[in-house]
């Protein structure tokens, strides 16, 4: 019980890093322009990796060559998570655009569960699952109003 608590109390602050990094990039993407905001993002990101890296002893690195090419290049989805927020939150404001992501994961969450891709664990769709995510989706309409 204590262990999925605290696998669920990561995930939240995994959402609570992504909200308020969003309004931060967005403000920066419409500064300074999207690609650039990116570059400093990415950078930043890629400097707390390399120290975390450092610190957990290398991990498993020196098996990067062993990936799959989708996962070597799935860092291009951070650059368009921060293109698309760069884009919404001047417009729309945090609240819009970070539902609008949200649904966005909810939607390829369900499809890559569904199919088990990226070597998930398949969950296939449901009567609950549907209902979950109709109400999640009723959630983010109210939001968007």
């Amino acid at each position: 019980m204590f262990e999925t608590l605290l696998v669920v109390a990561i995930g939240f602050a995994g959402g609570i890093a992504v909200g308020t990094q969003a309004p931060i990039a967005g403000a920066m993407g419409h500064r300074i322009g999207g690609a650039a905001g990116s570059l400093i993002v990415h950078l930043g990101g890629a400097v707390a990796s390399l120290a975390l890296l450092i610190a957990r002893g290398g991990e498993g690195i020196g098996q990067w060559r062993s990936l799959p090419w989708y996962m070597l290049g799935s860092g291009v989805f951070g650059l368009i998570l921060y293109l698309s927020l760069s884009q919404t939150i001047p417009r729309l404001g945090a609240t819009t655009a970070i539902t609008l992501v949200v649904v966005g994961q909810l939607v390829a969450g369900m499809v890559i569960d569904h199919f088990g891709l990226f070597e998930v664990q398949v969950r296939s769709v449901d009567l609950q699952r549907i209902a979950a995510a109709a109400l999640l989706l009723i959630g983010a309409f109210l939001m968007l109003r």
